[in-house]
């Protein structure tokens, strides 16, 4: 078997024309194209892409951490709801804290909610 490293290092040293000659030559001699393998790596990239273009996200409380009182206050300031609202959603998590929000305000949420004891998901 070859040296791998120095395989590598003589590669390296390859001019890009060269290189491109070289492809040619391999797809040749084994039947197969560098082009094939690069649509099939694009896919997951533009799979990944999409999801990264949400734009509208839910906060949703999964659990009050056993700290309830603190995870109470929070959301009564985030969302205004008053004591009994707020215990109430609170207290039957998993609920939606707030919906169709920009990325940035539903990580603040998520931040707050979470230093002061809950458990949020974003959806």
């Amino acid at each position: 078997m070859a040296d791998i490293a120095k395989l590598v290092e003589e590669l390296s040293q390859l001019t890009v024309l060269e290189a491109a000659d070289l492809a040619k030559a391999l797809e040749e001699a084994w039947g197969v194209s560098a082009a094939a393998a690069v649509a099939v790596a694009a896919a997951p990239a533009g799979e990944a892409a999409a999801v990264e273009e949400k734009t509208e996200f839910d906060v949703i409380l999964t659990g009050d951490g056993g700290k309830k009182i603190n995870v109470i206050k929070e959301v009564r300031a985030i969302t205004g709801l008053g004591l009994a609202e707020a215990k109430a959603l609170v207290e039957g998590a998993p609920k939606a804290v707030k919906e169709g929000i920009n990325k940035a305000e539903a990580e603040e949420i998520k931040k707050k909610i979470e230093e002061a004891g809950g458990t949020v998901e974003l959806k």
